[in-house]
């Protein structure tokens, strides 16, 4: 995925097929010796396509794909893989069927949390909305689209509570989570609202693969007191790991070694500052002082 924001439609964004398939044709056309310029007289294209295809921003037409392998020198069966893997990679992700709430720039987030098998996030504002109630998430998105008609807000909701449903696979992802102790005192849907999401905050703290971090307020100034992120890790060898930035209007896709590490050493920092059982208390003392 390239560095920078994502301006593609919802519809177009790459799942994370896509993505590894242009890693391998990538690397398959580099393996042939083949410069972006020949593999672009082969499609009669320009090169700019060729880098576009390989970087998933656009879709993998399986002709391209099969003319493409024949220029590289692969025989029948190397291609006839790539030709099924293309047609595979661009059938639309689950989420596509929420296109008229999604938002353009998240699409590919959706698509890279569910083939992530690590997640680290950092939240200065809300639960995670990987962690989030429904009666939370709906306060948040209410908030965060004031225009939106009662059944655009539904639908909104719907779509992250299925996100959840990652959580509960047989092969779940690892999430951690460092939060900010401002997330417990905004006040998002009422007291019983609070109260609710936290105790949620609580039972996911049992699970193996889930771990929440609570910075206090006592840590003061951090490395991390910034705009929220996510981290990425996939256990496929063709994808990088990738860093996700959220910003009012869009969001940046980070990719390159010194932003994925900067981001990463931060995670690391900022969970220093707490502990299992310090979180858990002051998770705790918060659910008590909502009740």
């Amino acid at each position: 995925m390239s560095e920078g924001r994502s301006n593609a439609s919802s519809a177009s964004a790459p799942t994370v097929l896509r993505m590894i398939l242009g890693r391998r044709l990538q690397e398959r056309r580099q393996e042939a010796g083949v410069s972006l310029d020949e593999a672009a007289r082969a499609l009669r294209v320009a090169p700019l396509t060729i880098r576009r295809l390989e970087k998933a921003e656009v879709a993998l037409k399986p002709l391209y794909v099969e003319k493409l392998l024949e220029t590289y020198g692969a025989d029948r069966q190397e291609t006839e893989e790539f030709v099924a893997f293309a047609e595979r990679a661009n059938e639309p992700g689950w989420w596509h069927t929420y296109r008229d709430v999604l938002p353009s720039w998240f699409s590919a987030y959706v698509s890279l949390e569910t083939g992530a098998t690590t997640l680290r996030t950092y939240e200065p504002h809300y639960a995670t909305g990987l962690l989030q109630t429904r009666e939370y998430a709906r306060a948040v998105l209410s908030g965060g689209f004031p225009n939106d008609g009662d059944e655009e807000l539904e639908r909104r909701v719907d779509l992250r509570l299925r996100r959840q449903s990652l959580l509960e696979r047989t092969e779940a992802p690892t999430l951690w989570v460092v939060m900010e102790e401002a997330v417990l005192h905004r006040v998002v849907g009422g007291p019983q609202v609070m109260r609710g999401q936290i105790e949620r905050l609580l039972e996911v703290t049992e699970l193996e693969h889930v771990s929440v971090d609570v910075v206090p307020f006592t840590a003061g100034a951090h490395v991390g007191a910034c705009a929220p992120f996510t981290y990425f890790r996939f256990e496929e060898p063709e994808l990088p790991d990738v860093v996700y930035s959220e910003i009012l209007s869009g969001a940046m896709y980070l990719d390159q070694r010194s932003d994925v590490v900067a981001h990463l050493e931060a995670h690391n920092r900022m969970s220093l500052l707490t502990s299992d059982a310090q979180s858990r208390a002051l998770l705790d003392r918060m659910r008590k002082e909502y009740a």
